[in-house]
């Protein structure tokens, strides 16, 4: 152990009042995210909109919050971390209220559109706070606190929301928001103070092009499905040559993050203060942790994408059974984002990314072969709890060696990368398990059918299988009661699509559990140290 570790152990604990503040706010943002699909029933209603047009509250928020966290990391920097959080707390409670008072839909876009701009500097000085106010063990604990936040808000979220917004509206649960601004504003004048620095310049060209590279790549991969992998369906705004515009805007995304980090790079060598400090990601063990996140919040997105689509819209629970059908899962992240740092002491990053992504390999193998068409079986229940204990404690360690590896001026763009990472990553997630399970039950339905003489070619023109999605039992029978089927052939067509509808999970389980097991690989080049062994900042920046 060098010097200035056994000075960071010897530290006088601090007070946890602090973190109670950072806690609250990290589940101010996530309970924003998860009440904003709770309340787009209400939302359609109230205003009178169709769902996609209420659902663009969503889509703003995530997009301005991508855009805009790296240049948030910045201006935390020049103005000063606790006074930058205070004002943009202040914005985020204006936000809810116009949420509340919003008196057509365009009020509540703003309002996210706000709520996204404070968000995208919540984040980075999240991190920068736990870095000033906290060290040693305390700081370790405090980053897990964050990753078992995002898993609390989504439990509450779901119950407390579905309750209001079934009893009383959409519109109270963002009281709850305004109320959590509120507590976290108070709490933040326990937070240590900072100076800020005036002399810090704000690279304009490099947050353009890392704005632009986000924005192009979140829309391209949240729109492979409704606009078409590679060639363009009837839904896309425009194509070229029958190509998607999906695929088209995922490109230029790559050419303008390529562009982002040649740009910085340059600066750099000039001796420029860039955007964001690349040096954060300059050993081989950064740079791995930033992969494992990466795949880490995919997979997350996509399970938690993949079994509500099934519950609710196949199953046709409510959101209420749905969050009651997830609550193993999310408790699980919760308490083991919370307790994996005890294990630091014996165990090095290594070790516990490694046999964690084992884990999660593991549950989506198992789920792959046990999962039926009820989500409420014991050998299901135990996949998601053993794949939520591999989850929780993926996202705090690769936080932890990240914040770990970096000065503390520099934990605002840690704060940034993370951002930036679990933002993209949840697009990718979502969009790539959505695409991936409509195409395998789109090539399963189509073989099906054509080794199923009791549905004859007559009945198949008349059902549009260029268009093959997941749908309830009591739709697809809706859809088949407007053609000349026979009873007999509804009631096979029904059979066919449980069938195949379960295959397309099984297969999607299977490959997500490929993709964890091929994270294993940059899992392996964490660091060796253990969190009492840890080198002081400066050469942690520079080496593994």
């Amino acid at each position: 152990m060098t010097a200035t570790a056994e000075t960071l152990q010897s530290e006088t604990k601090r007070s946890w009042v602090p973190l109670i503040g950072l806690f609250l706010a990290q589940i101010l943002m996530s309970f924003n995210v998860a009440a904003l699909p709770i309340s787009i029933g209400g939302m359609v209603a109230d205003f009178g909109v169709p769902p996609t047009t209420a659902s663009t509250t969503i889509v703003v928020y995530g997009l301005v919050v991508a855009a805009l966290v790296m240049t948030g990391a910045k201006l935390g920097q020049r103005v000063g971390w606790v006074l930058i959080f205070r004002c943009v707390i202040v914005v985020f409670a204006g936000s809810s209220l116009m949420m509340i008072l919003a008196p057509s839909v365009g009020w509540a876009i703003a309002g996210q559109c706000l709520a996204g701009a404070a968000a995208a500097i919540i984040v980075p000085s999240l991190v920068a706070l736990i870095a000033e106010n906290y060290s040693g063990d305390q700081q370790a604990t405090a980053i897990g606190s964050l990753g078992s936040a995002r898993a609390l808000s989504g439990i509450s979220a779901f119950l407390i929301g579905g309750t209001l917004g079934t009893l009383v509206g959409w519109r109270p649960v963002f009281m709850i928001v305004l109320a959590l601004a509120i507590a976290v504003f108070l709490f933040s004048f326990k937070l240590r103070s900072d100076k800020g620095d005036a002399g810090i310049r704000i690279d304009l060209v490099a947050s353009a092009l890392i704005g632009l590279s986000i924005m192009l790549l979140t829309l391209g991969f949240n729109n492979l499905n409704g606009w078409g992998a590679f060639f363009a369906t009837p839904g896309a705004p425009f194509d070229v040559l029958g190509i998607s515009p999906a695929p088209m805007l995922i490109v230029f995304g790559i050419i303008f993050g390529q562009a982002f980090f040649a740009w910085t790079r340059r600066r750099m060598r000039q001796g420029k203060v860039p955007l964001v400090d690349l040096s954060v990601l300059g050993s081989p063990s950064e740079r791995a942790a930033v992969y494992a996140m990466f795949v880490v919040v995919a997979l997350e997105a996509a399970l938690n994408f993949t079994v509500p689509m099934y519950i609710q819209i196949v199953q046709g629970r409510t959101p209420f059974e749905t969050s009651l059908a997830m609550m193993p899962f999310n408790l699980t992240v919760f308490i083991t984002a919370t307790l994996v740092v005890r294990f630091y002491k014996r165990f090095s990053p290594r070790t516990i990314g490694m046999a964690a992504f084992v884990l999660t390999t593991c549950a989506l193998v198992w789920l792959s072969f046990v999962v039926t068409n009820n989500w409420e079986t014991l050998p299901t229940i135990l996949g998601l709890i053993v794949f939520g204990i591999g989850q929780g404690a993926l996202v705090t360690l690769m936080f932890n060696v990240l914040v770990t590896a970096a000065p503390a001026e520099l934990a605002g763009d840690v704060g940034s990368i993370r951002g930036s990472t679990q933002n993209l990553a949840s697009a990718v997630g979502t969009a790539v398990v959505g695409a991936l399970l409509v195409a395998l039950l789109s090539v399963g339905v189509g073989r099906a059918v054509a080794e199923h003489p009791e549905l004859p070619d007559d009945l198949v023109t008349q059902v549009d299988l260029d268009s093959v999605n997941f749908v309830s039992n009591d739709r697809l029978e809706e859809v088949l009661s407007q053609t000349d089927a026979t009873g007999a052939q509804v009631e096979a067509a029904v059979q066919l699509n449980e069938e195949q509808r379960l295959r397309a999970l099984k297969l999607g389980l299977l490959i997500l559990a490929g993709l964890s097991a091929i994270a294993i690989l940059p899992a392996s080049r964490l660091p060796r140290y253990r969190p009492h062994e840890i080198p002081a900042p400066d050469a942690a920046s520079t080496g593994s």
